[in-house]
């Protein structure tokens, strides 16, 4: 069996340094704003699983379509001998991948949770013996290196998460996973698609409030990390399509005037009533937009996979 490396890129206080910057950052901004990547504490993430399993949330099972049924495709296109997937998480999806790519000698996943990592890797270096597993615990958005992998390599970014990212910073993300590959290398990315816009809005306003109660827990993780005093039961959530923009908003809408104390940032923050705090967007795409954005990164489109109610796309470009 091969071993499993965990290697930490990141500095122990860098997600609290992080967390502070932000909310400091969009608490003062108008209108205020904090990243989603807050949602995602223990509580948050077992919403989210949760929230994967509701009727009304389509892209965790349209993705995980493609991957059943297109994974020997997409291995047949690019022989990799490096799979590296940024946001690895559980790396649940990515066995789908794992199994199809037969020339594969090493895995890398990132994410910054150093119990996933080490969860899944365990799991995996014993359900593929002989594939090296290098974890990395590291911030994507921040910049980093990768270990030296043989190639060719595909790196992955799954579940639609670029759409997380406003388009200045989805170019600058771009840019950066360019620097990471060779050429001949691809990237393997997961992009939600424009659709109906009662079926999107249905997809981030679940009947059961699941969504909401996943939303107003960023509250929760800025009151604990931060000894604030939000009261989420004094928020409502809110979830909008920018026809514009093609994006889902989500926001929290404060219900009264109030005023939120933060004592770890000496901050006092007032809301009105009906202000609304923007906690996510999430940007919908059309194919000949990803091709353009890829593009301008110096990738090169070169196959597109859909569900089949083309909802959800998994697309590989390779790097020039």
């Amino acid at each position: 069996m091969s071993p499993f490396l965990l290697t930490r890129l990141l500095a122990e206080d860098a997600m609290d340094a992080a967390l502070r910057a932000d909310v400091l950052h969009g608490l003062t901004a108008q209108p205020k704003t904090l990243p989603p990547k807050w949602f995602y504490d223990a509580h948050g993430s077992d919403l989210f699983e949760q929230i994967t399993e509701l009727p009304e949330y389509y892209p965790t099972r349209a993705e995980r379509e493609i991957l059943l049924g297109r994974s020997g495709e997409i291995a047949a296109a690019l022989p990799a001998r490096t799979l590296i997937e940024l946001g690895s998480g559980s790396s649940d999806k990515t066995r789908h991948l794992l199994a199809a790519l037969t020339s594969l000698e090493s895995y890398v996943p990132v994410d910054v949770s150093e119990s996933a990592l080490a969860q899944a890797g365990e799991g995996l270096v014993k359900e593929f013996p002989g594939l090296a597993v290098h974890g990395l615990i590291a911030d994507f958005t921040a910049g980093m290196s990768l270990p030296d992998t043989p190639g060719p390599r595909l790196l992955a970014f799954l579940g639609g998460t670029i759409g997380n990212l406003l388009p200045a910073e989805r170019a600058a993300f771009l840019a950066s996973v360019r620097a990471l590959l060779s050429p001949g290398d691809a990237l393997l990315l997961g992009t939600d698609l424009v659709k109906d816009e009662g079926v999107l809005v249905r997809a981030y306003d679940d009947a059961a409030g699941v969504t909401a109660a996943f939303n107003k827990n960023v509250l929760t993780v800025v009151d604990r990390e931060l000894g604030a005093d939000f009261d989420p039961a004094a928020f409502d959530h809110v979830a909008l399509w920018d026809a514009e923009r093609e994006w889902i908003e989500m926001r929290l809408r404060s219900r009264a005037d109030q005023t939120v104390k933060i004592p770890a940032l000496d901050l006092v923050v007032h809301f009105a009533a009906g202000e609304e705090l923007r906690t996510e967007v999430s940007a919908k795409f059309r194919k000949e937009g990803v091709r353009t954005e890829l593009a301008a990164a110096g990738l090169d489109l070169s196959h597109w996979w859909t569900d089949s109610e083309g909802r959800f796309a998994l697309s590989l470009s390779t790097a020039r």
